[in-house]
């Protein structure tokens, strides 16, 4: 009998050690579970908040104040040497940049066609800041529909004004840029190369060391993020090189060569 007893207490110990076991695992297992979800959501939260500070970034880089300023200026500059045709040109080019500017803010891909249009208006305006110092070319590969192609909104633009602002600026003479869109065996890609002919990045690097403007950097920094955050989305491909001219070849100035792909397409 005492035996008996033994066995069954002995049994029901087993067995409330069995449950408890079960239930502590649940429990950890409980734990475990709602952290990861709750790290997963922190991750996430914190992914889109890094990508809305990016974009945020990528606005503000766009509306640069300085080439609001700029062109602001110089429109009075024109209005008080009388030249009206000139500052009305001036002033009309720059509504309708500002215009496009807000209207492509409000989403995130726009068509290539309507990139290049907006490129063009930006460098009108820049042609007359620099009071036809600077020429400019974009050539377009025929095969290329840039009415199906999709791109980031205003990708081109950040990298323009540096060429211009870095690169031109520092010239005595006419400075030229010239954007090349070509085609590639690729599905949905096409590459983007855009030359400069001003100071290059070599001597632009050693002339912010003389001063303390920080604009380039900022705006490089601004774009690697950008892409960064766009590549990691899942839904582009993009690939990103800067290079001085020097490096690669006789030339002097800055050659950027973008390679985009959209995946979301595929």
């Amino acid at each position: 009998m005492d035996n008996l007893v033994l066995t069954y207490t002995l049994l029901f110990i087993l067995v409330l050690v069995v449950v408890l076991g079960m239930v502590f695992l649940f429990i950890t297992f409980n734990n475990r579970k709602n952290q990861l979800l709750q790290q997963q959501l922190e991750d996430q939260l914190a992914a889109q908040k890094k990508q809305y500070e990016s974009e945020l970034n990528a606005l503000r880089s766009q509306l640069n104040p300085h080439f609001v300023h700029n062109s602001l200026n110089a429109i009075q500059y024109y209005i008080q040497r009388n030249e009206v045709e000139i500052s009305e040109d001036y002033l009309t080019k720059f509504s309708k940049l500002m215009r496009l500017f807000f209207d492509y803010s409000r989403t995130k891909t726009i068509t290539l066609k309507e990139e290049i249009a907006f490129i063009k208006k930006y460098l009108d305006i820049e042609k007359l800041r620099f009071e036809d110092k600077i020429e400019y070319y974009i050539n377009i590969d025929k095969s290329l529909d840039t009415t199906d192609l999709n791109i980031p909104t205003m990708m081109i633009q950040p990298i323009l004004e540096n060429a211009v602002n870095h690169g031109i600026f520092h010239k005595t003479s006419t400075g030229t840029i010239e954007v090349d869109f070509k085609t590639t065996k690729e599905e949905n890609q096409y590459q983007i190369v855009i030359k400069d002919d001003g100071i290059g990045i070599n001597k632009t690097k050693k002339h912010n060391k003389n001063t303390t403007g920080t604009a380039k950097a900022h705006s490089s920094t601004v774009i690697a993020e950008r892409l960064d955050i766009l590549n990691d989305s899942g839904d582009w491909n993009i690939s990103f090189s800067i290079h001085d001219r020097s490096d690669i070849d006789d030339g002097t100035g800055t050659i950027v060569q973008l390679t985009i792909q959209n995946l979301s397409e595929l």
